[in-house]
């Protein structure tokens, strides 16, 4: 396992987790009238899912199980594994959904569903983080 690889996409994540956190606004119409922001926030938010997925991708093919065939399945395999909770890995499922939107159709964002992961869901990924983290540990 590459322990150092995992090191650096955990650090990326919490550099995104940090930018959400620094650059959205105090209200959901401040958020639609600031295109920096938007831009911002949904770059970081599809970063941090895109860095869940390849570190639970890279975990879950030194375990020697078949590769994942979605991104959503790879949360579902790792909560099978026992690496991550189940609920989080429901969580992290439906962030791979806001990721795709945010990739592949920019344009039909709903502002709403972004402030809402932007304040009441980036606990998932510091929670996460934490699980990669005592998986780790725990295979020292």
């Amino acid at each position: 396992m590459d322990r150092e690889m995992i090191g650096q996409k955990l650090e990326s994540l919490r550099r995104s987790v940090a930018r959400v956190e620094e650059k959205c606004p105090d209200s959901l119409d401040a958020l639609k009238k600031d295109y920096d922001a938007q831009d911002i926030i949904t770059l970081n938010l599809s970063r941090a899912v895109q860095m869940c997925v390849d570190i639970g991708a890279h975990l879950l093919a030194d375990s020697n199980q078949t590769a994942p065939g979605t991104m959503g399945s790879t949360f579902e395999m790792l909560g099978e594994a026992g690496i991550i909770s189940h609920d989080l890995a429901g969580k992290l499922k439906k962030a791979v959904g806001f990721r795709n939107m945010a990739v592949h159709n920019y344009e039909a964002i709903n502002w709403a569903i972004v402030y809402a992961i932007a304040t009441m869901h980036l606990q998932d990924f510091r929670e996460f983080a934490e699980a990669v983290n005592d998986f780790l540990k725990s295979e020292s």
